[in-house]
């Protein structure tokens, strides 16, 4: 598979680039979200947005939530100084539903366009199941958006597979597909595969976008090259990120970095490529980038050419080690 085409994100006419830029990392260390990762200057994430682009990704993720529209804001900000068309990207945020109603929604929408003018917002997604609203109720209110044509597409993000199925019928009822459900996934954890949610995607034909797709940072195999990097995490990233992850991932990462040395590549590409086409084109991911580095990393990892006895071995191998409860 030489170069990865773009895909239409679930039965909508959205075409995307099998891999997205997440931009959690842009909030500015703003709130108790956005403060997860440090602040990275202003030319820094132009130039990561631009390395990101020229690479042939076409679509990023970011979220109300990220540093209280900061993410938002920086990531429009960026665009608007390269001067990208806004015909050239296409924008994904998603509403923030704790403790909120369903009229929320709408109440928020316009704050969500502020942040990112001019770039339209094309994949409008619930965060988390957690509103006080039912979920019918909250997409009759995203139904509301895609009829004003001030979205193109609806998602979810860390729905069971229950309430997809739940929130694939309310849409339906307005003749809108479900597009997508963004989810933890990655060759590390592989719940999904378990639980439902990634059979009922496919029976239903809503996209799985990846998260954490690199296990923050894991399956870059740089905590294994040098261990002492642990001691430099903060936050919550230090529980995800442990000695006993990294000794039980150490199989997979020295044979992701056997394959990718065959193809002048890193292990962090070769995870990339083997997670969106371990089911066809089923799946998105979005990794994240803090620096140039790595947003060229993860636009490589679109133009990988694996064998299948490559992918097969992969696949074995990552169930072997992966969490799977």
């Amino acid at each position: 598979m030489d170069g990865l085409k773009l895909r239409n994100v679930g039965k909508t006419d959205l075409q995307l680039s099998a891999l997205g830029l997440g931009c959690w990392q842009f909030s500015n260390g703003r709130g108790l979200i956005g403060g997860y990762w440090s602040s990275i200057a202003e030319r820094g994430v132009s130039e990561i947005v631009k390395t990101t682009l020229d690479g042939g990704i076409n679509w990023f993720d970011t979220a109300e939530i990220y540093g209280r529209g900061g993410s938002e804001r920086t990531l429009a900000n960026a665009l608007s100084r390269l001067a990208v068309a806004t015909d050239r990207v296409v924008i994904a945020t998603k509403w923030w539903p704790l403790g909120r109603r369903a009229a929320s929604i709408a109440q928020t929408f316009p704050e969500r366009v502020k942040c990112l003018s001019p770039y339209p917002i094309a994949l409008h997604q619930i965060h988390q199941p957690f509103s006080l609203a039912s979920i019918p109720s909250q997409m009759r209110e995203m139904a509301r958006l895609y009829e004003q044509g001030l979205i193109r597409a609806v998602g979810v993000s860390n729905f069971s597979a229950a309430q997809m199925r739940v929130a694939y019928k309310a849409l339906a009822g307005y003749g809108i597909p479900l597009a997508s459900n963004q989810v933890k996934y990655s060759l590390l954890d592989r719940r999904i595969e378990r639980n439902g949610v990634l059979d009922t995607a496919r029976e239903l034909g809503i996209s799985i976008i990846a998260y954490s797709p690199l296990e923050q940072g894991i399956l870059t195999g740089a905590f294994h090259r040098a261990p002492e990097r642990l001691r430099t995490l903060r936050g919550a990233r230090k529980l995800q990120v442990t000695a006993k992850r990294i000794e039980t991932s150490r199989m997979l990462i020295d044979r992701l970095e056997e394959i990718a040395k065959k193809h002048d590549a890193t292990a962090s590409q070769v995870s990339l490529h083997a997670l969106v086409t371990l089911h066809e084109e089923a799946v998105f991911a979005i990794p994240g980038a803090s620096s140039v580095q790595q947003a060229q990393e993860n636009a490589g990892a679109l133009h990988l050419s694996l064998s299948d006895d490559e992918r097969r071995e992969i696949q074995e191998m990552s169930l072997r080690v992966s969490d799977n409860g």
